[in-house]
């Protein structure tokens, strides 16, 4: 088990290392200037600006001295925001992303779990159609639109909830709905499969036959079953509530990372477009990590398949 893990940990830091690569070469070929404004300014100032940032040296030292940045944590300074550094802003962002995001995972699996098992064990029934369908319109509508739809009814129409700013509890209701809703609608379709798999089980009709409480047959035995399936898709899940906030912290005004990653894309601030990649590059794979660890000790049987495919392949 411990190799593999190794082996893991191994492949997310090449991927963070292609990740950061990758990234650095898209940027220099974007066409135009990060100091292009409205007004042009003087050839001698655009030089003097490039010789200070050091675009004026060939891409393979920009390269390696990057790359060096991130060896050593220091993701280097904002070309718009001169009084500002990548790590500073991403200290001050990400505290209020990472709240959202927490609230919006949290509320997420409990929808998914709750909505997944009531599903299952009305299967066919009415009850079962309504969530199916109502999974299926959370999934296919963007989060743009059911962030302007909350706004428009719970905060314009009603008058319930705050339309937009941060402060405080209330103020996350709406954002967090929105962001939420399209992954707990995929975890209730996969922890609904999962249970409906299950429940044929042998096992699971022997320990009903026995007279077992339906809570011990559930907690025991069928949401552990169930939720193997949905663990798959936990870490790219976990991603999209982070990335996804990007737009609904934008229509709510939170000053989360969203607003920042809006505005390096629109300013071309490449040293900021490329720290946020990374930034949440390394949240995804740090999540795909934690999921795997999960299903590991939830099912020893990833770690011996592995085990057993290995010595198969040296046989």
């Amino acid at each position: 088990m411990w190799r593999l893990i190794f082996k893991k940990a191994i492949s997310a830091i090449m991927t963070l290392f292609s990740i950061a690569t990758i990234t650095f070469f898209l940027m220099k070929a974007i066409p135009g200037d990060p100091f292009a404004e409205e007004r042009p300014i003087p050839k001698e100032v655009r030089k003097s600006l490039n010789a200070y940032y050091g675009l004026d040296r060939p891409i393979w030292i920009q390269y390696l001295t990057y790359m060096k940045g991130i060896c050593l944590f220091d993701l280097g300074p904002s070309l718009k925001y001169p009084d500002r550094s990548v790590n500073s802003i991403l200290r001050e962002g990400f505290p209020v992303s990472a709240f959202l995001g927490v609230e919006a995972l949290c509320l997420s699996l409990f929808l998914g779990l709750y909505l997944g098992a009531i599903s299952a064990q009305n299967w066919r029934r009415p009850i079962d159609r309504v969530i199916t369908v109502g999974s299926i319109v959370g999934i296919s509508n963007p989060n743009f639109v059911k962030a302007t739809l909350l706004q428009y009814i719970f905060a314009i129409k009603l008058g319930i909830l705050p339309v937009a700013c941060w402060g405080t509890f209330r103020h996350t209701v709406l954002p967090v709905i929105a962001i939420a809703t399209s992954p707990s609608c995929h975890l209730t379709r996969l922890i609904r499969a999962g249970m409906i798999n299950a429940l044929s089980r042998d096992y699971i009709q022997t320990a009903r036959a026995k007279g077992i409480p339906w809570d011990n047959v559930l907690y025991r035995h069928l949401l552990p079953e169930a939720i193997l399936p949905a663990l798959g898709v936990l870490g790219p899940l976990t991603s999209g509530i982070l990335v996804g906030g990007f737009v609904v912290e934008k229509i709510f005004a939170i000053p989360g990372l969203g607003q920042w990653f809006i505005k390096s894309t629109s300013n071309r601030d490449y040293p900021l477009i490329m720290g946020l990649t990374i930034f949440y590059g390394s949240l995804l794979l740090i999540a795909n990590f934690l999921v795997d660890l999960i299903h590991i000790y939830l099912d020893p049987r990833v770690a011996s398949s592995s085990v057993s495919k290995r010595s198969k392949i040296k046989g």
